[in-house]
């Protein structure tokens, strides 16, 4: 009897994993990759906005690839909010800004001094957006480095469709390590699963190093007024505010040309810090259906674990296990195919089985924390 009950479980979870992942496949493969008219001439006024903490060993870099834009530089600003550093990023933009007249520095300490908030980040960002001059905010993080066409990729895209609100293609750098190539991996799931659930208007999902809205929008639904408490969340809770009141015109830009890249995480330490204030945000979500599925997710990956406790009482506990792993991974790796020809990064996928007991067991620890834990980010400490 107990092997029977083990097997519907088994088979539930499966099946559900099925039905979730090859949805995503499908629509994956069904968005249809961007291509900019070279005939229409750019007339959008972007202001790039960088939240930066510091960051005085990237922020140069970074800057470099946002201002040598093949876009009119009459037509954009870049604005870093400098969160309270306390290395040389500041000096380093205070001396670039000197080189480029369209570049400014907005010293977030000065104008809030010694007040205690729990989101910096999205306060760093609202000062930043009361200053731009911009129709458009354009925000990526100061790790990041940008195409030379990201901005006139998104100016053509946003005039094609009347866009409000667009998402884009984020990836990781493989630096070689094993910590990396897991976060690659992992990350390109993710951002696989961002192009095709928000061009299948299924999920309101992005991420903030690669992420633009029209300036009006973002009044119009309060800003960050609602969600300026939550530690996280400035990309995709903002998302579903301005999702919520124009579901037509928020887009996903999918372009090779438009894909910014960023460093990972170091250390596992740092790795899991990151995942845990990603993952703190998961309850805060008014789209149901990411709740639905981070819920499914999130068990189906437990039951990895509490299987082999089953073992005590139940005999060929081990067999179901690995068919289980094995079922799990051939499924998600028929999705992660046509991803990694999409970002270039069809190596990884040699890594993809190893990585997956990895995987299952920081998707236990990292939602668990994100709920009951606390994290250190960029000398943060955040319940």
């Amino acid at each position: 009897m107990g092997s029977v009950i083990v097997i519907v479980i088994i088979l539930f979870f499966l099946v559900g994993h099925a039905v979730l992942i090859e949805s995503y496949r499908g629509w994956f493969l069904k968005v249809k990759p961007f291509k900019a008219d070279l005939s229409i001439t750019p007339s959008i006024f972007f202001t790039v906005v960088i939240p930066a903490r510091n960051e005085e060993d990237r922020i140069g870099n970074c800057l470099q690839s946002v201002l040598n834009q093949n876009y009119p530089s009459n037509l954009f600003e870049v604005i870093v909010a400098d969160d309270y550093s306390t290395d040389n990023t500041g000096a380093i933009v205070t001396a670039m800004a000197a080189e480029y007249a369209n570049l400014h520095l907005l010293q977030i300490e000065k104008l809030l001094g010694e007040k205690k908030l729990n989101s910096y980040k999205k306060k760093a960002l609202e000062l930043a957006i009361q200053e731009a001059k911009g129709d458009w905010i354009v925000t990526t993080d100061a790790d990041c480095i940008v195409t030379k066409d990201w901005l006139f990729n998104l100016s053509n895209f946003i005039q094609e469709n009347d866009s409000v609100f667009v998402a884009a293609p984020v990836k990781f750098i493989n630096t070689g390590s094993f910590v990396s190539i897991f976060q690659c991996l992992d990350f390109m799931s993710l951002q696989g699963i961002t192009a095709a659930s928000v061009n299948a208007g299924f999920h309101t999902m992005c991420n903030g190093a690669n992420l633009a809205y029209n300036k009006k929008v973002f009044y119009e639904v309060g800003g960050f007024k609602g969600i300026d408490n939550i530690a996280s969340g400035d990309d995709m809770l903002l998302m579903h505010k301005i999702y919520s009141r124009y579901k037509t015109r928020v887009h996903y830009l999918f372009s090779q040309q438009s894909i910014v890249e960023t460093t990972p995480m170091e250390t596992w330490k740092a790795f899991f810090n990151q995942r845990i204030r990603w993952a703190s945000k998961a309850d805060k979500f008014e789209d149901k259906r990411i709740m639905y599925v981070l819920i499914f997710v999130y068990f189906f990956n437990l039951s990895f674990l509490l299987l082999p406790i089953a073992a005590i009482w139940i005999n060929n506990i081990a067999a179901y296990w690995l068919l289980m792993l094995a079922a799990k991974t051939i499924i998600d790796c028929r999705f992660m195919i046509p991803v990694a020809k999409f970002f270039k990064e069809e190596k990884l996928l040699w890594w993809f089985p190893v990585m997956q007991p990895f995987h299952i067991a920081y998707t236990i620890i990292a939602g668990w924390l994100g709920k009951f834990g606390k994290y250190s980010w960029k000398g943060r400490e955040v319940r």
